[in-house]
């Protein structure tokens, strides 16, 4: 579909010129993710807007949201994580770097309705840099049939804010209200060499432990051209 596209694009610039050239947007703030392959995609996330990153579980999501996270609260800017399923872990997000006094952490056990109404509170107060939606453990197919009003809310009410939206997602559901969405993947990972004791059975002292992942991450918005894609890797703290 993308190759499609690509072509239509093409054919229709070769005959009218520049008329349906896509407009670069370019946002006047933005917030790093401390991740440069990310930023190098983005400049970082909008200020102002809704940024939205997809992908299977252990797919780097709370990892590039942790690192946002501590890049933002390092700098002393207040930040808010709506945690719908009670899997937000400040114990990792501490060891990321994250300043757990600039953080609001609020748990909505479950309750897909209270997440949104505690996302928008957050959103009308204006004085939070950075705001985490995670609905990274809400299957696929409910997410997708999150009523658009509330995306239109969120992105109404934050255009003028100083305020970065960051939504944590399996797939895809912001649609068009999503100034920015990036689909992220792990391609592979690293471990380190089982070591053993010198015994006659050779048994293992230590297993392999995984040092490192490779992670591939990719812009669906906005469709521009130049880099879409870049492939880095994670490494772990052990």
């Amino acid at each position: 579909m993308a190759l499609a596209k690509a072509a239509l694009e093409s054919q229709l610039n070769s005959r009218f010129g520049d008329v349906f050239k896509l407009a670069e947007r370019r946002f006047n703030e933005v917030l790093p993710t401390g991740v440069s392959k990310i930023d190098l995609l983005s400049g970082g996330l909008p200020r102002g807007a809704i940024t939205e990153i997809f992908g299977p579980a252990s797919s780097g999501r709370t990892s590039l949201m942790l690192s946002a996270l501590a890049h933002a609260t390092r700098r002393e800017e207040a930040c808010a994580v709506i945690d719908t399923h009670n899997t937000f872990d400040p114990k990792s997000a501490s060891k990321a770097g994250a300043d757990l006094d600039q953080l609001l952490w609020l748990r909505c056990d479950n309750q897909l309705e209270h997440a949104f109404k505690a996302a928008d509170m957050i959103l009308q107060s204006g004085g939070f840099s950075l705001v985490v939606l995670d609905l990274g453990d809400l299957p696929a197919s409910q997410a997708k049939k999150i009523i658009s009003s509330w995306w239109y809310r969120f992105r109404r009410v934050i255009e003028n804010k100083p305020t970065a939206l960051l939504v944590i997602a399996q797939d895809a559901c912001v649609r068009s209200c999503a100034s920015l969405s990036f689909a992220i993947n792990i391609v592979g990972d690293n471990w380190t060499t089982a070591t053993t004791v010198p015994t006659s059975r050779q048994q293992p002292l230590v297993p392999r432990l995984l040092q490192g992942i490779k992670l591939h991450t990719e812009r669906h918005r906005p469709i521009l051209t130049g880099i879409r894609a870049v492939t880095f890797q994670a490494q772990l703290h052990l």
